[in-house]
């Protein structure tokens, strides 16, 4: 096994940090890799924040559902799925007058085009990710920077054509994140088709799940209200106050990048 793969396979997400900072060189040897990230079309559709303020950070700990140790990470990434710039550069380039020459209706930023910025963000996201992990710094993204878009836009001046898709903290691993076992993931047959999508039933969701059940009920046959992983999962993520206002949050942006409302 070569030590790129050695280090995919072993990567895990890291929320305790060590207090020592992340010099620039090995900032910007990390941002040198995400900078040459998959992209569409080689547009670049997404920007980067990095979040160095405080007082900046103590906030996001609020408005990303708690989280304390977004505040004590020494490099905090925000990424931004953004069609603002190229948006502005066509005005700029004169694609108005080029369109009404041509009868045509210049365009605004539509669904699609969020969906394509979003995938470029993330991409380099997880490249930024890796080329950490290679340094020896852990990482842990934070999907709750798509929460109460309004504060956030505030925060950061964000215009209308950019959202928030991921934060990102970074940090070198206490020793006790180091020995911390991975977490399990499903098996690829439920993961990986051929050709086609495949839906379950009950007898595959159980095997699916059987691991999962045991760890989080043990011989109890109850927890918390719930009797199995799917119930379990619905109060504690899907239904969940978190889950609610990241929608309220996303229907927000989405108004405002679509309709032009502000």
């Amino acid at each position: 096994m070569n030590q790129t793969m050695e280090l995919l396979l072993n990567r895990k997400s890291v929320r305790a940090y060590e207090e020592k900072e992340i010099s620039t060189e090995v900032k910007d040897t990390i941002l040198a890799a995400t900078m040459r990230a998959p992209t569409a079309g080689n547009m670049m559709l997404y920007s980067i924040i990095e979040i160095k303020d405080q007082d900046a950070k103590d906030q996001l700990v609020k408005t990303c559902d708690n989280q304390p140790f977004i505040a004590k990470a020494p490099l905090v990434l925000l990424f931004l799925a953004d069609y603002q710039r190229w948006y502005d550069y066509f005005h700029i380039s004169g694609v108005e007058q080029h369109c009404e020459q041509k009868k045509i209706t210049m365009r605004k930023p539509q669904e699609g085009d969020l969906f394509l910025a979003c995938c470029d963000a993330l991409i380099a996201a997880q490249t930024a990710v890796i080329a950490a992990e290679s340094l020896g710094i852990g990482s842990c993204y934070i999907g709750d920077i798509m929460e109460n878009y309004e504060a956030h836009k505030a925060m950061f001046d964000l215009p209308k054509y950019v959202f928030p898709i991921t934060l990102v903290c970074f940090g070198y691993p206490t020793k006790q994140q180091q020995k911390r076992e991975l977490t399990q993931r499903f098996d690829e047959k439920y993961v990986i088709f051929e050709d086609r999508y495949n839906r379950f039933g009950m007898e595959v969701f159980e095997e699916m799940y059987r691991k999962r059940h045991a760890q989080m009920f043990g011989e109890k046959k109850e927890v918390k209200g719930a009797r199995n992983v799917g119930q379990m999962m619905y109060q504690r993520k899907f239904d969940a106050d978190f889950a609610h206002e990241m929608n309220r949050s996303v229907q927000a942006m989405l108004q405002a990048w679509v309709n032009g409302k502000p």
